[in-house]
């Protein structure tokens, strides 16, 4: 009969040893926010500023915009809509979709900002905060020292 080593613990108390550490939960409730705000950025960047950015391609180029920038590779595949009219099958055409990628590009760059802006606004709460602990020790420090005189 095998005897269990009292020192080792079991599959689950180490899982939940390591589930419940705080920077486990702290990176859990970063990636749930962070998933939450990537949709927020993907709806303005689809919704508000692709818009506005084929807009101004549109005011540029014509009628064309990011969603018309396409590059054929090949022959195109044809097919007939609900007017008779001959279209592009992009189902079956094969074809570099630049307005996807401009706007992939777009979301990383705004992700990328708005990241840079709240770690800079962290970053200027730390340091007034160490500041203030310093100046707090300062004060401490001189306190002492004047009660030592007494």
């Amino acid at each position: 009969m095998c005897k269990k080593d009292p020192n080792k613990k079991g599959f689950f108390a180490e899982f939940k040893e390591f589930i419940t550490r705080g920077n486990v939960i702290d990176m859990a409730v970063g990636v749930i926010i962070g998933g939450a705000f990537t949709a927020i950025v993907t709806a303005l960047t689809s919704g508000i500023l692709q818009p506005v950015i084929n807009y101004l391609i549109g005011l540029i180029m014509g009628d064309a915009s990011l969603e018309a920038c396409r590059t054929i590779l090949g022959t195109p595949v044809y097919t007939t809509n609900d007017l008779g009219e001959k279209v592009v099958d992009w189902a079956k055409t094969n074809y570099i979709d630049w307005g996807t990628f401009i706007s992939a590009i777009i979301n990383f760059l705004l992700v990328a900002l708005i990241l840079f802006l709240i770690i800079k606004a962290i970053n200027r709460v730390h340091q007034a905060g160490q500041e203030a602990k310093a100046k707090l020790e300062e004060k401490v420090e001189g306190e002492k020292k004047e009660e030592k005189k007494e």
